[in-house]
């Protein structure tokens, strides 16, 4: 059973490899929740930004965080919204921004996906594999029941040295193979809570342990487990402001890592120490890109 972030602190250093510590309900406390999230353990953050909106800010918290790893992208919820010269922008980001990784990108036919036309989510989508590919950088990639087309475009837009991290993984155990020949990593969240857990196990075991991540996609992503103590982050659904007393929301905080990874391990059947060590030498391995912040042979748990 997973237990509460605290308790691990002292052993594991994971690596936040996907989360959103930019959102408007948490911005304002942020740096408070880094401080906490460090505190019990955690190393380092992979920021994603979603649209040109929040992509400032993303390069903001890099800079003032070193354990901040930025990362900018168009996501597909916000294909709509995007400026005539979006791109140019984001390349600007990125030249201004070296240690930049690129995120959070992708593909979705969900509930919200499937309103917004997938034939420009499928443009803007590969525009930014093929930067990837050019600025030689990890992509984070969202995929919400477009497998099929997603493994059709990596393939046609691939390989990618750099690595691709699929974000919140709930895809098939028959995928992964397919996906991790393409340089695929699987970044594991609460989300993971959700799902049968006979089906995650069996999806789980078909990762490789080289290609296995943990993340929180904070402030969303609440694990979903009885008998656990989460630390959430209360927000007052009438204002965009983090609330310290009555709220109407909870949020994921990032030190709730520490739950994914107890709840990760015990469906792999493997000590969570390792997993731990495992997951963050992936991590660094991904994030140790030119001009990143982290580097892989610096790095220990």
């Amino acid at each position: 059973m997973a237990k509460a972030p605290g308790r691990a602190a002292s052993a594991v250093r994971p690596f936040d490899a996907h989360c959103h510590l930019q959102d408007p309900r948490i911005a304002a406390v942020a740096p408070t929740l880094i401080r906490a999230a460090a505190v019990s353990g955690v190393a380092r953050f992979a920021v994603n930004g979603t649209s040109e909106k929040d992509w400032h800010l993303v390069k903001q918290m890099g800079q003032e965080h070193p354990a901040v790893v930025p990362c900018f992208g168009l996501h597909p919820w916000w294909v709509p919204e995007r400026s005539p010269d979006w791109m140019d922008s984001l390349r600007r980001f990125f030249s201004e921004t070296p240690e930049a990784a690129v995120g959070e990108i992708g593909l979705d036919k969900g509930s919200h996906g499937k309103t917004i036309d997938f034939g420009e989510q499928v443009e803007v989508f590969q525009r930014q594999l093929e930067l990837a590919k050019e600025l030689e950088k990890p992509v984070s990639v969202h995929c919400v029941h477009a497998f099929g087309d997603l493994l059709e475009i990596l393939k046609r837009t691939g390989p990618f040295p750099a690595g691709v991290l699929l974000h919140s993984y709930l895809g098939s155990a028959e995928m992964v193979l397919s996906l991790a020949n393409l340089g695929c990593y699987f970044s594991l969240s609460g989300f993971l809570t959700g799902m049968k857990s006979t089906k995650a196990k069996q999806m789980l075991k078909a990762i490789p342990l080289d290609r296995i991540l943990l993340e929180t996609d904070a402030p969303d992503a609440l694990p979903k487990l009885d008998n656990v103590s989460l630390v959430t982050v209360l927000v007052d659904s009438d204002s965009t402001s983090p609330a310290a007393t009555s709220s109407n929301e909870s949020l994921n905080h990032p030190a709730n890592i520490h739950i994914v990874l107890s709840y990760v391990a015990s469906l792999l059947e493997m000590p969570e120490a390792e997993l731990a060590e495992v997951s963050y030498k992936n991590a660094t391995k991904l994030f140790s890109y030119p001009g990143s912040k982290v580097h892989s042979e610096a790095e220990t748990v």
